[in-house]
């Protein structure tokens, strides 16, 4: 029986076993999240695997294996692994803010997945908005920063889509944003994480000073054919 906090090991295989079964593309040894959605996938064991990547890979040609490096067919390749750093919080954070924060719905999706392409092309899939909640701040009614909730099990939720539009950076929007997405995750009564590149000196600073502490290295297997 896993323990809870090592089910963070393995955060796509737990996030489709439990929260997010209803979004799996479930291979019973692995599990990907259906490709409209997000493009990550997770395993359990490593044998057996290879031909249900292939079988995957005839929906999405482009995809990510999140944990242990996985057993490819002569089909695939693994383009780049990208290591990051998953980081969790234990405490809410107490922060000011004179800005609104939104409630994106349907109706700001065109606008959500613009801004997030434009700033993190690859990950984000037009309904990746409806994994979890997501929040956002305007300006002149222009979606300029956006925070939200993706991989999603029992007890934990992932940070994710911490996105400001290149003009507007260095205001603290990302900061209130992520306080915000936080927040309203321990008001689930679930424990927030997230996961950054571990080149991304800036971000991880800004992560370590609102509470969150490194966890462990967690790498992103980048497939294609």
């Amino acid at each position: 029986m896993k323990t809870v906090n090592t089910k963070l090991d393995n955060p796509v295989w737990y996030s489709l076993s439990e929260t997010h079964k209803n979004f799996s593309v479930d291979y019973s040894d692995i599990k990907f999240y259906h490709p409209d959605y997000c493009p990550f996938g997770g395993f359990e064991t490593s044998e057996n695997i290879s031909n249900h990547i292939d079988e995957y890979s005839n929906l999405i040609d482009n995809f990510f294996v999140v944990g242990d490096k996985p057993k490819l067919s002569n089909c695939l390749k693994i383009k780049k692994e990208l290591v990051c750093l998953q980081m969790i919080i234990n405490d809410k954070i107490d922060i000011e803010t004179e800005e609104e924060i939104a409630v994106l719905t349907n109706v700001h999706t065109d606008a959500l997945f613009n801004l997030i392409t434009l700033v993190q092309p690859g990950y984000f899939k037009k309904k990746t908005v409806l994994l979890g909640n997501y929040f956002g701040i305007f300006k002149n009614e222009q979606l300029i920063s956006v925070t939200g909730e993706r991989m999603t099990m029992n007890d934990f939720v992932e940070v994710s889509a911490i996105v400001t539009h290149p003009d507007h950076t260095g205001q603290g929007y990302a900061k209130k944003l992520i306080a915000h997405t936080v927040n309203n995750i321990f008001n689930q009564s679930k424990i927030p994480y997230l996961h950054v590149s571990e080149t991304n000196i800036g971000a991880i600073s800004l992560y370590e000073k609102l509470g969150f502490t490194t966890r462990r290295k967690m790498s992103f297997w980048n497939i294609t054919k």
